[in-house]
């Protein structure tokens, strides 16, 4: 499900007579952007934020909202739609205004320092820094190369699964040899509520970059007869009454086989576009953007760069990194917002102004 976003919220108008001003505009509502919005707001820049998707969330609500992810600190397990509504909650003392539906096409530094930023929709923004938090880019699911078989999609054909129950009591066919093909084929094939009719994976060769236990746990059940496992590639599909019905799988042997189904789902990975932040004349090294370690700054002063979308010596795409790299980019971003200010590192645990700005009590403790 999408969080809960109030519709004022997720449709903020753009600002009558001219761009909207702002210390500080990201571009990315995943869960490093939702977390930078806390950082900015623990030092008192509030924030706009910018995200192509109709929905907070980036890459975990689009793509795994369901999955579990247990790499998140003092969280054992959460999904990703779970993280986004629990970052959320956390940022809401904040007040950050969402533009959601629309990506950023212009950026251009003004003569005072700002930078001029405006969207697909027509929002246009004067900010003092930019925080480019947009994951692998536009990303774009790998779709499954075969002739027409593509006006089926959203209707037979699905890249993500987005409610699973949409798929309960289905014969299904999945396609894929990485981790989403895997946990997706064991998720339909277990006893759940939205438990598949059948689940059949196919895939080119029998090795997989995925998990080995679950790769095991996979060859268990067909093995057991819950599921099944084909090795071969969709070379075409069969269909009756404007409806698909199978598809040809095409095997080792040469031999083209109809595998019968009600729905086909392809997991081929992500394919990265950058999209207009090619163009905006920042240092880029294989479709990342390069920053220092020390505030996570690009080659332009003022515009910062977090999470999947930055590179640097010794980078790991983990979102616990990201939620390190939003600390330190806030307090790279000070100088700009706040010239004349000194700003002190101070703690949520007892710090009575944090305590003001997250609108909480004080604790009081006996001697």
């Amino acid at each position: 499900m999408e969080p809960d976003l109030a519709q004022a919220v997720l449709d903020a108008p753009p600002a009558p007579g001219g761009p909207i001003e702002t210390d500080a505009v990201i571009v990315g509502a995943g869960p490093v952007g939702l977390f930078q919005v806390f950082e900015l707001g623990l030092l008192e820049i509030k924030a706009h934020v910018i995200d192509s998707l109709a929905y907070p969330g980036g890459q975990p609500v689009e793509l795994y909202p369901d999955k579990p992810i247990y790499d998140i600190p003092a969280i054992p397990v959460c999904t990703g739609q779970e993280l986004t509504d629990a970052l959320l909650k956390q940022i809401a003392p904040f007040g950050a205004t969402f533009h959601l539906g629309q990506e950023v096409t212009t950026v251009q530094r003004q003569d005072d320092g700002r930078f001029f930023v405006a969207t697909s929709k027509g929002t246009t923004f004067l900010t003092k820094t930019l925080f480019i938090a947009a994951g692998v880019g536009a990303f774009q699911p790998r779709t499954l190369k075969v002739e027409g078989l593509d006006r089926f999609e959203g209707t037979q054909l699905f890249y993500r699964v987005k409610q699973p129950a949409d798929f309960a009591g289905k014969n299904l066919v999945i396609v894929g040899g990485g981790d989403s093909a895997i946990d997706w084929a064991l998720d339909f094939a277990a006893d759940s509520p939205h438990k598949a009719e059948s689940v059949i994976l196919i895939h080119r060769r029998d090795g997989f970059k995925a998990a080995p236990a679950n790769v095991a746990r996979m060859k268990a059940l067909c093995e057991a007869y819950e599921m099944q496992f084909i090795i071969g590639q969709i070379t075409g599909f069969e269909e009756k009454d404007g409806r698909l019905t199978g598809v040809k799988v095409t095997g080792a042997d040469a031999v083209t086989r109809v595998v019968p189904l009600d729905v086909l789902l392809v997991f081929f990975g992500l394919s990265p576009k950058l999209g207009p932040i090619a163009d905006w004349s920042l240092e880029i090294e294989r479709k990342q953007l390069v920053v220092d370690t020390e505030k996570f700054s690009t080659n332009i002063p003022g515009i910062f760069a977090v999470g999947d979308i930055n590179t640097y010596p010794g980078k790991k795409k983990l979102i616990l990194c990201g939620f390190h790299e939003c600390a330190l980019a806030a307090f790279g971003a000070v100088p700009f917002i706040f010239p004349e200010k000194k700003v002190f590192l101070q703690y949520t645990t007892t710090s009575p102004k944090l305590h003001k700005v997250l609108g909480v009590e004080s604790p009081v403790f006996d001697d």
